[in-house]
Order: structure tokens, then sequence, then C-alpha cells
């Protein structure tokens, strides 16, 4: 850690800057190279678009925390058009990963006395009840549907010249960072520090609003509520940690645990978004009360799940001592 500062102090702000968001343009490139290269193949496909997405998220908030130290015009337009293009990536990913999610909730479900199997079906374990198979069949008609039409509008945006044109950038970047002369020319600890500093008061200020005693018991019941209201500061706190912890990772700092409550947070998110997809379907006009009865115990579950995160982002931030 001592070498570690050392280095930091030795180092100018433009210095320190520079090599993260360069190494985050030459994973973009890399990203849209293997998405070029996988076309055929889903899998490698979707690891693609996570590396686009992971290093778009990374430019876009560092160009959002550092922006003193960069060209304010260049780093205002090219941060709106890698926010506009990691939100298009995300939601074909979003809707494929909901459907799999409450899928395989309601196999596990199906085992349980909560769904009786009927009659003469034998075994209920691994077996889906007539309500929770139409539940399925129900959720994956519209999760696909919406899936559907978010890769036409991936592809779309994918053709487009606005993407060329952030592909471009981002190809620049990799080789040169437009920077404020002055402020690029201080020292790390002077420039960069103090402006980090900013997103964990940040954070610290959107925690305060959280019921962290109430989620640090188990059932504690306060998640059960699909309220968006409850859901949303927890949402806001996730978008603000993982702004921090970019801002940390270009100082070179331990991001391990930040992670951690990161993906805590992210559980909670799929969760509360699956929760409401089970919802959504259960309005659906005209459909059989087993459907509607499968549908409400899926919703209690990824509810269930919603807690349960939220139990677990406290144990971690708990015993994290974020860096500053």
């Amino acid at each position: 850690m001592a070498q570690q500062n050392h280095d930091l102090t030795a180092r100018t702000a433009g210095e320190v800057l520079g090599a993260y968001l360069r190494a985050q343009a030459t994973a973009f490139l890399r990203g849209l190279r293997l998405h070029e290269e996988s076309r055929a193949d889903a899998v490698e496909g979707t690891e693609a678009a996570r590396t686009l997405r992971g290093a778009a998220r990374r430019i876009s908030g560092s160009l959002a925390t550092y922006r003193p130290v960069a060209e304010s015009a260049w780093a205002d337009g090219l941060r709106t058009e890698l926010v506009w293009l990691s939100a298009t990536l995300a939601d074909e990913h979003a809707y494929g990963a909901r459907l799999t999610r409450l899928l395989d909730a309601l196999h596990r479900l199906s085992g349980s006395p909560e769904l009786p199997a009927p009659r003469g079906s034998g075994s209920a374990g691994g077996s889906l009840t007539v309500g929770s198979a139409r539940a399925a069949a129900l959720l994956e008609r519209q999760l696909t549907l919406a899936r559907t039409r978010a890769h036409s509008a991936t592809l779309q945006a994918l053709g487009s010249s606005r993407f060329h044109a952030v592909a471009d950038a981002v190809a620049v970047l990799a080789s040169e960072v437009p920077l404020d002369p002055i402020a690029a020319a201080g020292r790390t600890e002077d420039v960069l520090v103090p402006l980090a500093a900013q997103t964990e008061s940040r954070l610290t200020a959107a925690l305060s609003g959280l019921p962290l005693v109430r989620a640090a018991h188990p059932y504690n019941a306060d998640a059960l509520i699909d309220d968006s209201h409850q859901d949303a500061p927890w949402h806001s706190v996730r978008r603000l940690l993982r702004v921090h912890r970019y801002a940390q990772e270009a100082l070179g700092a331990d991001v391990a645990r930040l992670a951690a409550a990161g993906e805590a947070l992210d559980r909670h998110r799929d969760a509360a978004e699956a929760a409401a997809a089970s919802a959504t379907a259960a309005r659906t006009p005209r459909i059989a009360p087993a459907t509607a009865y499968a549908l409400g115990v899926l919703h209690a579950d990824q509810r269930h799940e919603v807690e349960a995160s939220r139990f677990a982002f406290q144990q971690i931030w708990a015993r994290a001592v974020v860096p500053t």
C-alpha cells in the first residue's frame, strides 16, 4: 500500500487518469471486436456485450467524477453517448436474465408445499404444476417479446452512425486522452483524490437514507411489500456505489469489498425487477386462478430475495472499510 501511495504521489493527475481511461478504451475495443466475431455464438456474444458495457460504464463514470481534469466539452459529449450505449446493450441481457431467473424460481417452487402437484402427477419434486406451467408460458411470451424488441434495438444501435461515432471516439481515446493542461499537471493527491472523495460523500449521504438497521435483521419483512418508492433509494445507492468504485479503481485502490457490496445490490435490483415482472403478468386479463396463484407465489418469492439481498448488503457494508 505504501508503494502504491508513493506511485500515486509521484504521478500527475493527468498521468493517472489518462492511463486508466486508455486501459478502459482498449477493453471497449476488445469487446467490440469480440462482438463482431461472435455473431453466431450466443455465449460469446453475451460476454462481449458485457465487456462493452463494463468499459463504457467505467469510462463514462470516470469522465463524470474527474470532469475537471478532462476537456469538459469532449468529456460531456462522450459520456452522454456512452450512457446511451450501455443502457441499450443492457436491455436485451436484462430481459433474458429475468426470464431465466423467473423460470428457475417456478421450477424450484413447484416442488415445494406452496405449489402442490395435481392429483395423479406423481412426485411433486421438480415437476411444474398446471398453474406454474401456465405462468411460465405467460412469462416466456411476455419477456421473450420484450427481449426480441431489445435485441432489434441493439442491432439497430450497433449499425447506426451514432454508434460508429462513439467507437471512433473511443478508438482515439485509446491512444490520446484530451485533458485540461492545468488540472492534469497537478498532483494526484491534490486533484484526483478530492474529486474521488466527493463520490464517497454522495454515497454516504444516500446510505444514510436506507433502513440499514432494519436490514441487519434477517426476515425483517420490510422488503416484502412491492413498492417502487421503497426500492428506489436502494437502486440509487447501487448506482452511486458503482461510480464510487470506478473512482477508486482509477486511483489503483483495492475495490474488492466495494465490488462485493455492489453485487449484493445487483441481486437486489434483479429480484425487484423480477417481482415486478411477475406482478405485471398476474394483471393479464382473463388468466386462470391457478395461474394467478402461481404468479403470486413467485412474486412473494422474489420479494423475499429482495429482502435477503438487503441483508447481505448490510452485512458486507458493516465490515467494509471504504477506501479514501
